[in-house]
């Protein structure tokens, strides 16, 4: 496995994640005191606030950013791009994404956009290595 693909990897499991941070409030709690709802977890989700919405906000954005990159590092090894600049740009992806979640979830909005585009760079950067 290529370090850009351990990257994919990540960036898939990172939705889920951001998940488990959101659900956390209601671990270890029965459905009637507040604890996680799997009959309605949407709802039960959009309830929540503070950083645990912050990181279900998250979960949601991590989604969003996945195509672009597995789309970018699948027309990386169509041109045959060299492998060390294909896996510095998706750990440079990664490192976004993962310092995105902690801002995401520390409220600090405006470094989670800069980290936001940081990602995105690194993704559309994909679609040009050669």
């Amino acid at each position: 496995m290529t370090i850009a693909q351990l990257c994919l990897l990540v960036a898939c499991l990172l939705p889920v994640g951001c998940a488990a941070l959101a659900k956390s409030k209601g671990f270890g709690k029965r459905r009637r005191d507040g604890g996680f709802d799997n009959n309605a977890p949407r709802a039960w989700l959009a309830r929540l606030d503070g950083w645990q919405a912050r990181a279900n906000a998250a979960q949601a954005n991590s989604w969003e950013a996945l195509p672009i990159f597995m789309a970018g590092l699948v027309v990386a090894y169509q041109h045959q791009a060299t492998p060390s600049t294909v896996d510095l740009l998706a750990l440079g992806f990664l490192a976004a994404r993962l310092a995105y979640v902690a801002a995401y979830v520390a409220d600090k909005a405006s470094l989670r956009s800069l980290l936001w585009s940081a990602g995105l760079a690194a993704s559309i950067a994909l679609f040009f290595v050669r």
